[in-house]
């Protein structure tokens, strides 16, 4: 917090911080220690749930008139020396591998700066009397308006039809989201924001020689990603699945030579199980399944009532993340190590992983209906306000569609969705996530979209750290390169093999059956007609961002045909009727899914 003037109470400010930690930090309180730094006209506050974890730089590192806090973490532990140092903090996050940002109180004011990603973000907002920089937008916002919750409403429109902001909004209005690479500086009354712009990438490689030299920067940016690993006290735990991400991290681990152990979730004959037990068994480490909770004739999921699921993870995620997805629950703070493969959509073209047609036009509509999806069930207001957050994408459409789709998913997928989900991850845990590190997410970045889209970078990797593991088949479609006829470039592994890799067969997918039933997708007439009454009862509050007789249609169905919409409809509506901040639902039943077929 810093002072526009010399007659702001700081104190006060403290205070009105303090007094709403139990509502903004979504851990118990006993659990919570708290550090401070404090000046005439300036204060940074940090709170933890990490208790004594070992290897954990302070809350605050304090030097001479001024004090750091890093969310985050960094590849090695002097930095958050350096950090502090600093003239100003962007110059110095944009050299700085990790995922963090940073956040720093001066005599004269404030700074913050976040990485590439944002995956930790920072949100600013302002009163008469103060600048008010934070890590949890929902804690910056009740600090500037003296505990009041006042909703942007038709900023929510983005969250109804995503299930996350395309945008630097929050719910909360006044409050923003740093962009990536951004810093803020506050002086007195005045504030600056710089952002520094997302790599370009280069042409693809000409030659087999120059594109073993780009895919090696990226490794040796991957393999430094994991540096600070080496030092944990026993293996990491691995989120492995049948796909391409996790496998590649599997791969960099056993490339690292770090000890680590894997954990799949499903049923025993999902694809992801099947395929896991094959990746682990190929390199030899610990792998456990864990089944879903099941009714004893196993014929049905059970899962919370709506409510209860929605009043967590909005909680959790601050209303930044629809409760149709799943985060992690709590569990009290632990140093165990753990990765995922989340985000590695970032080495295949961001969005472009998952986009058909790569013509101009295709990928304008895709961009058009990122932001003006279900474009029939919004207002006029709605509509307009999507209309002006695609404009500036839609103009860089002309100029270059496959960077678009890149930098969007970037900026939003990772920097809003993402961050705001992982926020249940981070309660319990601090994982690693090397495809979110700053030198990482540059190196690929800096890689040809059409050459990442191809997926033939990923699989160089996984061949490089690990050959053979490419051999195993994939869950869903092949390898895009092999799909579309092509094959890799080359046939080298990783440089401390010195015999060349023989050609390999490319794997085949798997292909999805009813054992990969996904109560989320399918949730049948009972889940769907808690979802439609709640939402339905709730019209007139969502009335500014919906039309009555579209939102009717939408739950026509006995079992809703569009899930994710339906549950980011119960989101907001929970939202505008003030289920949060608040006390949690009590006294209601879980909600039993039948499977299909059983």
């Amino acid at each position: 917090m810093a002072a526009k003037h010399s007659q702001a109470d700081v104190t006060r400010a403290i205070s009105a911080a303090r007094s709403v930690i139990d509502q903004v930090f979504p851990v118990p309180p006993e659990t919570v220690t708290e550090a401070a730094w404090t000046e005439t006209e300036a204060a940074l506050l940090a709170w933890s749930n990490e208790g004594s974890a070992p290897n954990r730089p302070p809350l605050l590192v304090k030097s001479g008139n001024h004090a750091t806090g890093i969310s985050g973490n960094l590849s090695w532990d002097g930095d958050v020396t350096r950090i502090g140092k600093a003239v100003t903090l962007h110059d110095e996050a944009r050299r700085t591998a990790g995922c963090f940002s940073a956040l720093r109180g001066e005599a004269e004011g404030v700074q913050a700066v976040t990485s590439s990603t944002r995956a930790f973000p920072v949100f600013y907002a302002e009163n008469a009397d103060f600048h008010v920089i934070g890590t949890r937008a929902l804690h910056v916002h009740l600090v500037a308006t003296g505990g009041k919750t006042v909703w942007d409403e038709i900023a929510l429109q983005s969250m109804i039809r995503q299930g996350y902001f395309l945008s630097d909004e929050t719910p909360y209005s006044g409050v923003r989201a740093l962009p990536p690479s951004s810093a803020i500086r506050v002086r007195g009354a005045h504030r600056t924001i710089w952002t520094e712009p997302l790599p370009q990438a280069g042409p693809t490689p000409s030659s087999s020689r120059a594109r073993r030299a780009a895919i090696a920067r990226l490794a040796d940016a991957l393999v430094a990603a994991v540096e600070p690993l080496r030092a944990a006290p026993e293996p990491v735990n691995l989120a492995l699945t049948g796909g391409r991400d996790s496998r590649l991290m599997a791969a960099l681990l056993h490339a690292a030579r770090i000890p680590f152990r894997a954990t799949t979730n499903g049923l025993d004959t999902h694809p992801d199980v099947v395929i896991a037990r094959l990746i682990t068994g190929k390199l030899r480490v610990d792998h456990t399944i864990i089944p879903p909770v099941q009714t004893e004739r196993k014929d049905a999921v059970v899962i919370p009532h709506p409510q209860e699921r929605t009043y967590e993870v909005v909680r959790t995620c601050e209303g930044m993340t629809s409760a149709y997805e799943s985060i992690v629950e709590y569990l009290p703070y632990s140093a165990k190590p753990t990765m995922s493969g989340q985000s590695g959509e970032i080495l295949r073209g961001g969005f472009l992983y998952s986009q058909g047609q790569t013509t101009d036009k295709a990928m304008r509509r895709r961009v058009n209906d990122f932001f003006l999806k279900n474009e029939a069930l919004f207002t006029e207001d709605a509509n307009t306000h999507a209309k002006e957050l695609a404009a500036p994408w839609l103009a860089r459409v002309g100029e270059n569609p496959w960077e678009v789709l890149d930098h969007m998913y970037i900026t939003y997928r990772v920097g809003r969705w993402h961050a705001a989900a992982r926020a249940g991850s981070l309660r319990r845990g601090d994982p690693v996530q090397p495809f979110l590190d700053n030198r990482v997410v540059v190196e690929a970045l800096s890689l040809d979209q059409r050459w990442r889209h191809s997926e033939e970078v990923v699989y160089e990797l996984i061949r490089r750290f690990a050959p053979g593991l490419e051999k195993i088949e994939l869950e869903g479609s092949p390898w895009r390169f092999a799909a579309d006829g092509g094959k890799p470039s080359g046939t080298w592994s990783w440089p401390w093999s010195r015999t060349p890799a023989p050609p390999k067969a490319v794997a085949k997918p798997v292909k999805k059956t009813n054992a990969s039933w996904n109560w989320r997708t399918s949730p049948g007439p009972v889940l769907s007609g808690l979802l439609r009454d709640y939402v339905l009862e709730r019209a007139d509050a969502l009335s500014a961002l919906v039309r009555p007789d579209e939102l009717k249609a939408v739950f026509a169905a006995p079992s809703v045909t569009q899930p994710a919409l339906a549950w980011n409809l119960y989101t907001v509506a929970a939202l505008l009727t003030g289920m949060f901040p608040g006390a949690p639902p009590t006294g209601l039943e879980p909600v039993r899914v039948e499977i299909p077929g059983s």
